[in-house]
């Protein structure tokens, strides 16, 4: 089983991220490293486990900031050859192709920053084995063009079930979501994402058909330690 960190950046600091709630994010404070700057989190993730996959979450590109382009660069040097899955609001083809520019990265493509199904459909076609579809929901609304959600006969072959209202919770993931989507999906690779707590709730999204989770709240509460993930990554 995959699990992927997940780190936040606003204005060049990493955040806590809790319930989608951005205006209110704070910087983050965790035991793996003495400061909130991108790179230090990462490195300090690193030297809890030797994870293959970080995703990071540009909070300036996805409210329309600008992206921090220096963000890819700088964490890759401190994550060796660790794949970087970042979401940076991309709305369009041009800027799925500047972000895949980095060899080490991989396009997230959040439905919320998606206005229409042929954006979708156009940045989706950029490189595919190098994208991931997160399909967001808040509460019970998708949020992207309702056709995608529909037709999964549009997705690539990774997909994130991303709850928003989750996130930093301490609610536990939303299993019935992540079933109906992994039923959709054909043998496609599920993430979960968004209000795992503990090393059961990652059994649980497993057990849902999962093939990975996104994790942060738990890793820098030490809810889950490296033996857990030690243990979790040989299932």
């Amino acid at each position: 089983m995959d699990v992927i960190p997940v780190i936040d950046v606003a204005k060049g600091t990493v955040v806590r991220a809790v319930q989608g709630h951005r205006a209110a994010y704070q910087p983050l404070v965790t035991p793996h490293a003495n400061s909130a700057d991108p790179a230090a989190v990462a490195q300090g993730l690193r030297r809890l486990y030797p994870f293959r996959k970080f995703y990071v979450a540009d909070l300036d590109g996805i409210e329309g900031r600008g992206r921090n382009v220096h963000l890819v660069p700088s964490l890759s040097r401190v994550l060796g050859g660790a794949e970087i899955w970042i979401d940076a609001g991309t709305a369009s083809r041009g800027a799925a192709r500047a972000l895949l520019a980095a060899p080490i990265a991989t396009l997230v493509v959040g439905s919320e920053s998606l206005e229409t199904l042929a954006t979708a459909n156009d940045i989706l076609a950029e490189s595919p084995q190098r994208t991931v579809l997160s399909l967001d929901f808040r509460g019970d609304e998708f949020m992207g063009p309702s056709a995608l959600l529909r037709d999964e006969a549009r997705w690539p072959d990774r997909l994130i079930v991303m709850t928003l209202a989750r996130v930093g919770s301490d609610q536990g993931p939303d299993i019935d979501r992540l079933r109906d989507v992994v039923s959709r999906a054909h043998g496609r690779k599920v993430y979960a994402a968004g209000g795992i707590r503990d090393v059961a709730d990652l059994a649980a999204v497993r057990h849902a058909g999962a093939h990975g989770a996104l994790i942060a709240s738990a890793l820098h509460g030490q809810k889950i330690s490296a033996g857990d993930l030690k243990e979790i990554a040989g299932r």
